[in-house]
């Protein structure tokens, strides 16, 4: 389950608690905001960005691959959304001694991340109620 409260009645950031963690969300100061915390367009992006980053990692820790590091940049082209077109382009920096075998391994597996494939090939379905305190 995640919760997303209102911190402060006066403003507009909200505090998001997931498993124990917790961080802030705001919408940008064009919305006429404070700037708390990524807005949600933001959080989404980085859904892709950090699933890409875990799932390389865990596939060269499983693969005994000498990956030193990772780095994702995640650009968006939001012009076409309200026409229903989303662009994300994601650019990964992969640093070790690797193979170009194993470099287009990983990029495969980047892919075919769990958070691309819910963003790329599944229907989501949601239902928002009200709910009386």
């Amino acid at each position: 389950m995640i919760t997303v409260t209102r911190i402060d009645p006066a403003g507009t950031a909200h505090r998001i608690a997931v498993r124990g963690h917790e961080f802030v969300t705001d919408m940008t100061p064009a919305a006429g905001a404070d700037n708390e915390g990524p807005d949600p367009h933001e959080i989404y992006d980085a859904a892709l960005g950090a699933c890409k980053a875990l799932t390389v990692l865990w596939l060269a820790q499983r693969k005994g691959m000498a990956l030193e590091d990772i780095e994702v940049v995640v650009t968006r082209d939001d012009s076409a959304e309200r026409s229903g077109v989303y662009r994300l382009r994601t650019a990964l920096m992969l640093t070790g001694d690797l193979s170009q075998e194993e470099r287009e391994a990983l990029l495969a597996a980047a892919k075919k991340c769990p958070v691309h494939k819910l963003m790329s090939e599944v229907t989501t379905e949601i239902e928002t109620v009200l709910v009386e305190l």
